[in-house]
């Protein structure tokens, strides 16, 4: 009977690794750097590396293990082919068929954000549910949706993409994506920023966070709001009314039992709670039953933990 499986979270800047039980129980983890030149030819390696080393330390044999798992930072078509991760220079891989072959064990792949709302609904914040859908607030936005205990990719990779979905059509700053108007323009770590810049430009309100410009983190502006700013709170109350806009489509859509908010940005705890339910109801109207609202609970091992979840049966 196989007893043990890996999880991999797959960044640009570093490669986490978890080895599991079936049952769900973190034996041990650790990273490895993210080797990113020559188009990332030596990332699946260096990770088959790691593994075949930790099984060796643990007397582990290919018989022991249901499977890898990994999360990466790009669209993932159902048969495992990555079209493209930018920030790994990856371009139409299958990086779970190869990978697999350099361990000869089973090896499935997932876009990361999927991966992390899998783990929330393991062993996280969703536990207990089937139908959920993760948004991870960071440097940019992510999202993940599980419907019927099955991550949803869609046709094309791109399910899940919350992050890039047009709130604000008047927008005349651009995202990253190319477009204007994107969720992750104002929900993310970086758009708390720029809002909370723009205000201060704007108004001449006093604020604790003036003088303080050319180093502004979305923490000092959660800080400033929770000590009662209200230049500060008029940027927290822009990412709620984006946010809960977002939530309110997604609800009208599939419907989740729960969505689970994850990301750096979700350390400022019950604020950001707060804010982004006053908005969620606000925009839900036809039912009064719908999803609830829950901070994630897993951190930066979500993904290891759906990583390893999908090589479950």
């Amino acid at each position: 009977m196989k007893k043990y499986c890996f999880g991999v979270d797959v960044g640009g800047t570093s490669i986490k690794i978890g080895l599991f039980t079936v049952k769900g129980e973190l034996l041990d983890k650790w990273e490895i750097k993210t080797r990113k030149e020559n188009s990332g030819a030596r990332i699946l390696e260096d990770i088959a590396q790691s593994i075949r080393k930790k099984m060796d330390e643990r007397s582990l044999c290919a018989d022991d293990i249901s499977g890898v798992g990994m999360g990466v930072p790009g669209p993932v078509l159902e048969d495992g082919t990555v079209t493209v991760c930018v920030n790994l220079g990856w371009s139409n891989r299958n990086p779970s068929r190869e990978l697999g072959q350099m361990l000869n064990i089973p090896v499935k792949c997932a876009n990361d954000a999927n991966t992390a709302a899998y783990g929330e609904m393991w062993r996280g914040g969703a536990k207990g549910y089937s139908n959920v859908v993760a948004i991870t607030l960071g440097t940019g936005v992510g999202g993940g949706v599980i419907l019927g205990g099955k991550i949803i990719s869609g046709n094309h990779g791109l399910a899940g993409e919350l992050g890039h979905i047009t709130v604000n059509p008047e927008e005349s700053e651009f995202c990253n994506c190319g477009n204007r108007g994107c969720l992750e323009q104002y929900a993310s770590a970086t758009g708390v920023v720029r809002v909370a810049k723009k205000k201060l430009r704007e108004h001449d309100a006093p604020s604790v966070l003036r003088g303080k410009e050319a180093h502004l983190s979305a923490k000092m502006v959660f800080d400033a709001a929770k000590a009662g700013d209200a230049l500060a709170m008029e940027a927290i109350d822009t990412l709620g009314y984006y946010l809960g806009l977002v939530m309110s489509f997604v609800t009208l859509t599939v419907d989740p039992d729960v969505f689970v908010i994850g990301g750096g940005v979700s350390r400022a705890g019950e604020i950001l709670l707060e804010v982004s339910q006053k908005h969620y109801d606000r925009f839900i109207r036809i039912s009064s039953h719908y999803a609830e609202l829950r901070l994630a609970r897993l951190g930066n091992d979500a993904g290891i933990y759906g990583a390893a979840r999908m090589t479950i049966e």
